[in-house]
């Protein structure tokens, strides 16, 4: 169970390396500082922070973001090291908030690698602060501690760090604020490759290859150095969820040498560097290309020991490849301008060239130097995005039903599996450069967590959507869709969904799946709708528990249904008094591992009177909106990724025909 601190509390560590997750409202900057068992920070040297992100067993994000992900080794600390403080700031000299007391009360959890929190904080009680000691781990008597402290400073971050004993504390607060502001991280070219399962995915900027008449790169940047040695935790709030390898900070220097691009020749389709060589067995070939010409892309690329395997592998890698080539696009124009800046106020600098002649032409150099560096990164962005279009067509009338949209045409031969999937498609993911590549948005299957259908009428990019009814009905539709499409990716009788709709607002959008018979009863409506539903929930969830962790599973009561359970809530929290609230955190937190799982349909607006209780549970609970929304973030690389639903094209009846075939196998199996 996860200890939920308040101010003050402290509470034991049993394992060496750790995530500090921090989670916020808005994009605040984080950083950590050693000290030494005083408490006193003995120089610039000792404070990890967005100029210098790491430190020996230490690892801190190097750009300002809403969510970030800190990890620590206890193990490697140096003996003189006796305190961790983790710092929390709000960044200066940009539009932004400049209190914590305008925002939601941030959010710390220390977690193990695999995921499971240890402790959790919510700093709460901050007004004029814009800055924060969220947490410290301390060494005492030779084990590790977390403390929640949650002291705010009104100075900012100078202050903070004088209050830390450190001496020239506004010095280092002023170059922490100009680094955040400058963009150092989004200044840096894009990540190096890494590894997802046995495939090699190629970089953002790869070394373009003979046919297309490159040299190598120029700029490459080594692999940095992380805490956790060559196999890191995971990459931190992808949208998809996936484990990649962590990666820590680059040089600063090498922020002013960014990949060389290089302009025309065709698309080589051959992912030089991608791994082909899988597990039998064997993946499809590419069929030869005509003389001359590149090999075209073909579905199934990856490595994996099925179809599934390999196409969910090759969809994990373009959406890795897209977020470098991203990252690499931008960090070229960010140094476009810097040297334009830089050489334009050389120019300004020297009186003699400020005016006449020799001044204009220096800006004029300049400036065509800008647009010339700009026009080659647009170049290569579109090379590799004409190479991810390309592999999308291919892609994407090849996935199984699973991983496929509702307008392919796999669900018209659709029969219930036998087994279950590797994951499920949950909608689509874009970037604002490249909307034309859209990579779908798989997470694995069991579900780990819950999921949120977002009913509020914040979270539209172009306001179309402004009207509340209209985007409850859409968010029902959402909840319906991806409910029917999770009954049919499960083999017959293996998983069940239930529907609570205390005041019947979702009549409409449940047709579907009430006139199919695929509930396991009709929607509870009512108060004492929610308290049924929710008391026989938590009861399989303690059932459950007790038969695993008593070593019996067997020992289940007889007629006791085995299958995956899907509770959908609708209208939270009309019904719901302070006991059913609870219990739906209950399952929230505790039904996912026993095979329980939550999806609620809610505005959270509507739920602000229970006030900071259900925090925990919003967090719990994987966000998704009913409309294309950019809340999903990449802070690894400063992506804000749009998120859109997968729904069922308006008139087609694939859905009602998927869930009667679902019905007719349940009774077939029965």
């Amino acid at each position: 169970m996860t200890a939920e601190l308040v101010r003050g509390q402290n509470h034991p560590l049993s394992q060496a390396r750790l995530e500090i997750r921090v989670s916020a409202d808005k994009p605040i900057v984080a950083g950590a500082a050693l000290s030494d068992e005083h408490g006193k920070v003995h120089g610039a040297e000792w404070v990890a922070h967005p100029g210098t992100p790491t430190l020996p067993g230490l690892e801190v994000s190097r750009q300002a973001a809403a969510d970030h992900r800190l990890a620590v080794d206890l193990g490697a600390m140096p003996e003189a090291v006796h305190r961790i403080s983790v710092l929390l700031a709000l960044p200066t000299g940009v539009a932004g908030p400049v209190r914590f007391g305008g925002l939601a009360a941030p959010f710390v959890a220390v977690t193990g690698l695999d995921g499971s929190e240890v402790a959790s904080y919510t700093i709460t009680g901050l007004e004029a602060e814009s800055a924060v000691v969220a947490l410290e781990l301390y060494r005492r008597q030779g084990a590790w501690k977390v403390r929640a402290v949650g002291q705010g400073y009104a100075g900012g971050l100078a202050e903070l760090l004088a209050d830390q004993g450190m001496p020239e504390a506004h010095t280092l607060a002023g170059s922490i604020n100009e680094a955040v502001v400058q963009g150092l991280a989004r200044s840096v070219p894009a990540p190096p490759r890494t590894t997802d399962g046995d495939r090699t995915r190629q970089t953002a900027a790869p070394a373009p290859g003979p046919d297309q008449g490159g040299t190598a790169a120029q700029g490459a940047v080594q692999p940095p150095t992380s805490p956790y040695g060559a196999q890191g935790p995971g990459r931190p709030t992808s949208p998809y969820g996936a484990q990649g390898a962590q990666q820590g900070s680059t040089d600063p220097s090498a922020a002013t040498q960014p990949s060389t691009p290089t302009a025309g020749g065709p698309v080589d389709y051959s992912h030089p560097s991608r791994q082909t060589t899988a597990p039998p067995p064997p993946p499809p070939t590419a069929p030869p290309g005509q003389p001359g010409q590149p090999q075209q892309p073909v579905a199934g690329d990856a490595t994996g020991w099925s179809m599934d395997e390999r196409l969910y592998n090759q969809v994990w890698g373009m959406f890795e490849d897209l977020a470098r080539s991203m990252a690499a696009y931008r960090s070229a124009v960010d140094f476009a301008e810097s040297r334009m800046e830089k050489e334009l106020d050389q120019v300004l600098s020297d009186p003699r060239s400020r005016i006449g002649g020799q001044g204009d032409a220096a800006r004029e150099a300049a400036r065509a130097k800008h647009a010339q560096l700009v026009d080659q990164a647009q170049a290569v962005l579109d090379r590799d995005l004409a190479q991810l279009a390309a592999e999308a067509d291919v892609v994407e009338p090849a996935l199984p039903p699973a991983y496929a949209r509702w307008d392919n045409p796999v669900w018209h031969g659709y029969r219930v599996p036998m087994e279950i999937p590797m994951a499920l498609r949950l909608g689509d993911l874009h970037l604002p450069e490249a909307p034309q590549v859209s990579i779908p948005m798989l997470v694995r299957l069991p579900l780990e967590r819950g999921l949120w259908i977002d009913s509020g009428r914040a979270g539209t990019i172009d306001g179309s959507y402004t009207d509340s009814h209209e985007v409850k009905r859409l968010a029902m539709d959402t909840a319906v869709a991806v409910a029917a499409r999770l009954l049919a990716v499960y083999p017959a009788r293996e998983f069940t969904v239930h529907v609570i709709d205390p005041a019947g607002s979702g009549g409409q959008a449940l047709v579907p799946l009430v006139q199919s018979g695929v509930l396991a009863a009709p929607p509870a409506v009512g108060a004492a709708g929610v308290t049924d539903v929710l008391a026989r929930l938590t009861q399989r969830v303690d059932l459950v528990q007790m038969a695993v962790r008593g070593g019996a599973p067997d020992a289940l009561p007889p007629g006791f249904d085995t299958a995956e359970q899907l509770l959908i809530v609708n209208d939270f929290p009309h019904g719901f008094d302070d006991r059913a609230v609870t219990q739906l955190r209950y399952l929230a937190d505790e039904g996912p591992a026993v095979g329980v799982h939550l999806m609620m349909v809610a505005d959270r607006e509507e739920a602000s009177g229970y006030g900071p209780l259900l925090d925990p549970l919003w967090r719990s609970l994987m966000r998704l909106t009913p409309v294309p929304d950019d809340h999903l973030a990449d802070p690894w690389v400063g992506h804000a990724w749009t998120y859109e639903p997968s729904l069922v094209p308006t008139g087609s009846q694939v859905l009602q025909q998927v869930l009667q075939r679902v019905a007719e196998a349940r009774t077939k199996y029965t």
